[in-house]
This record gives C-alpha cells, structure tokens and sequence, in this order.
C-alpha cells in the first residue's frame, strides 16, 4: 500500500466533520493546527490567518483562539491513535535473529521542556510545559504522551509512563526516573527496565551479577552493569532486570539507544515548532503539542519519490515544495478532501 500524502489526509480527516460549526469547523480547525506544524513558511498566528485569507478562506483570529480554550482534545487523541497505528501497521513485527537482544524493542522514556514565555501563563504559575513520552526505537515513534504545566520532577509521572510496556519492551531511562521505590514497582510489575542510577547509591555485592541497591526498605537487589565513557572519563551504572542472556555490553549497548529519544526531541523543535507555542492557553497549547506529535507520525508514514531520499527531513522538504503549488496546507488539504482534480507535482501526483 503506498501511503502518500493525499491517501492518508482523505483516509484520516475526511470523517471529520466540515458542518459542526458554521465558521471553524472541526475538519478545518485541524487542518489548521497541522498545517502550522507542517508549514516551514509560516511563524505565527498571525502568518497562518494572513496566507488563509490571501487564499479565500475567511477566518477570525478570535475564532480560533476561542476554539482553541473550549474545544474538546479528543479528536486530536483520536487522530494521535490511528496514525500510531498505521505506523505500526507499516513497519510489521520484528524479524527473527539470532542475537537474543533483538528479540526486544527499545523503548527510551524521558521528556522534553518548552519554556513558557506569556505573562498571561505567568500570572496563572505556568512558567514551562513539560511533554513525556515513550520512544519506539524500532517502529521510531512516540507513545503514551504525557503534558504537564509545571516544574515537577519526571520521577512524578513514572508509572504512567511505564504502564503500556509490553512483555517484549524494555524501558530505559535515564537517572530522573532512578528512585528506588520505583525500581521496587517496575520488578514487582516485571516490567523489564534499563535504568542509570547514580553513583552515590550504596552497592553491596549479592551474589552472581546480582547487587543490593540502597539501603532500608527501599533497597532491591538488581543486576548492576559498569561502564565508562573514555572520551569524557565518565562512569555509568545502569540497573537492569534483564536476564544474564543479554551481555554486559549488550546491555550498555541497549542505555546508549536511549538517544534516540533526544534526536526525537531535536526534530520536533527544529522543524515541527513544538518549542513555538503560539496559543496563549493551557488547552491550545497542549492541542498544538499533539498537532506536532501527528505531523511527525504522518511524516513516519508519507512515502516520496525516492530522488527525494526516505530521510523524514527529506519528506518534509518535500511536502513543502508541493505545498508551495497552493497557497497553504490548509488549502491543500481541502482540495483533497473536496475531491478536486489532483496535479503531477514534483513527480508524485498531489
């Protein structure tokens, strides 16, 4: 099944009603949000109403804000979910190898910071948003999104997080999710768990490969793997339930993939906005953070000629050269949706 741009916007918005409100229906006002998130021209709200009205489709500002505090976010949750599925669906199950550690899936979990910089949001004590979320190495998508507005600390948000894991997936964290109490949780759950933890945690030896970690009645008795970075002369312990099948280096391999979700964090804020907030409430704010994570899961699933290349900045720069045949994103999409005669653009039909 080639999933181009046109097939997926028609298979996912078109159930979306364009009645339900005279002026900013719901399939418009999503059409909106992506095609912001997607739109490398466009920086502000007020970009997005001046190119909307340059090409004929009249809206209010104040329109949009006031949908963006009382719309409901479950059509944006519900969109979120199926293209997560259609991307799981494209990439398939995982091939059988011999290495005993390929039969898992990578699952890094951290979170990501967006600064607040309103003095409305200040007023009300939101100084930053918080976005969490679980990072599939293997199908390189982000599940179980979290926001949160505050400063609390990632260890708060830790079971929810973990929650989803399936038997095959293992989490690995870094040291803000390293409390004890939570390790107790995550073995007693047999969620499987690569986690650092800090150095100044007390280790006495157990027996085999096995460690006591802490001390009272937090303490566990974990597997305890060492290693260090040479470069930077910096020591890592990484505490792990999984079985002595997988090698230390295996292990120390598996923490290392954890990047992964710091490279997804760098996308999102260079080139879907995710760190331009431009709504100035809770709610629209957290309806543009779901907007990007769904631009870049329709990125994981739009397939391009392959002169493009198949990198994901590849497909954007792509979708931004057909964009720039029409006045908008936002355009585009009603086009398609509407029926209206496709174009051979850029050597795809659009």
């Amino acid at each position: 099944m080639m999933f181009t741009f046109p097939k997926i916007v028609k298979d996912l918005l078109s159930k979306f009603s364009a009645r339900d409100y005279s002026v900013l229906n719901t399939r418009l006002f999503i059409s909106c949000w992506l095609g912001f998130a997607l739109d490398q021209s466009l920086h502000s709200m007020r970009d997005l109403f001046k190119r909307l009205h340059q090409g004929g489709i009249p809206m209010n500002m104040s329109t949009f804000s006031k949908a963006n505090q009382h719309r409901s976010l479950e059509p944006f949750k519900e969109l979120y979910q199926e293209v997560l599925g259609l991307v799981k669906q494209k990439k398939g199950k995982k091939k059988v190898s011999n290495r005993a550690v390929d039969d898992y899936e990578i699952c890094p979990i951290d979170s990501t910071i967006i600064t607040l910089t309103s003095k409305l949001l200040w007023t009300l004590g939101y100084h930053q948003v918080k976005l969490l979320s679980v990072f599939n190495n293997y199908n390189q998508s982000g599940e179980s999104p979290l926001v949160h507005f505050g400063q609390d600390h990632d260890y708060k948000f830790a079971t929810q997080m973990t929650e989803n894991l399936g038997d095959k997936q293992v989490g690995v964290m870094d040291r803000g999710f390293a409390a004890l109490d939570y390790l107790q949780q995550l073995q007693a759950q047999n969620k499987l768990f690569v986690v650092r933890i800090n150095t100044n945690y007390k280790l006495e030896r157990s027996e085999g490969d096995k460690w006591q970690v802490g001390t009272g009645k937090k303490q566990g008795i974990y597997r305890v793997v060492w290693f260090c970075d040479l470069e930077t002369k910096v020591e890592y312990r990484l505490a792990t339930n999984l079985s002595d099948v997988i090698s230390n280096e295996e292990v120390a391999e598996i923490y290392r993939q954890r990047w992964q979700i710091e490279l997804f964090w760098k996308f999102l804020k260079m080139h879907l906005k995710l760190d331009h907030l431009i709504s100035k409430s809770v709610h629209g704010m957290t309806i543009q953070l779901y907007s990007c994570l769904i631009a870049y899961l329709i990125l994981l699933l739009v397939e391009i000629p392959e002169i493009w290349g198949n990198q994901l900045l590849d497909k954007l720069r792509y979708l931004q050269g057909c964009m720039s045949q029409e006045f908008s994103y936002v355009h585009w999409i009603d086009r398609i949706l509407n029926n209206r005669p496709f174009r051979l653009i850029m050597g795809a039909i659009v």
